[in-house]
């Protein structure tokens, strides 16, 4: 388990990521000059989520349509939720199928 304290000082830029694209970089731009371990697990995820729904929106939407659009949209915000759950319980919380990955690809942030 992560440090209480190392938590509670993350857990503002964590939630700031988690709100929309510019959530994200803004956390990201405040997480740079004090790094947080707590904010930087949750950024990750919201990278990674970032670029899932980037795809889904002008890859899978124009060359699979609708359905595909929504199904891989709804998954995306289940996933939201997962992550965003995770960071109001404090918890470092993968989301699942991706969470492995995005902490990896993402390791510089």
């Amino acid at each position: 388990m992560k440090n209480l304290t190392s938590i509670e000082e993350g857990k503002t830029n964590a939630v700031i990521s988690y709100l929309t694209i510019i959530g994200t970089v803004v956390a990201i731009i405040l997480n740079h000059s004090k790094k947080n371990e707590f904010a930087s697990f949750h950024i990750r995820q919201m990278i990674g989520l970032n670029i899932l729904s980037f795809l889904n929106q002008w890859i899978i939407f124009q060359y699979f349509g609708y359905l595909a659009f929504y199904i891989i949209g709804g998954i995306t915000l289940v996933l939201w939720f997962i992550g965003f759950i995770g960071v109001i319980k404090d918890e470092e919380r993968k989301i699942p199928i991706f969470g492995d990955h995005f902490q990896e690809w993402f390791k510089t942030f």
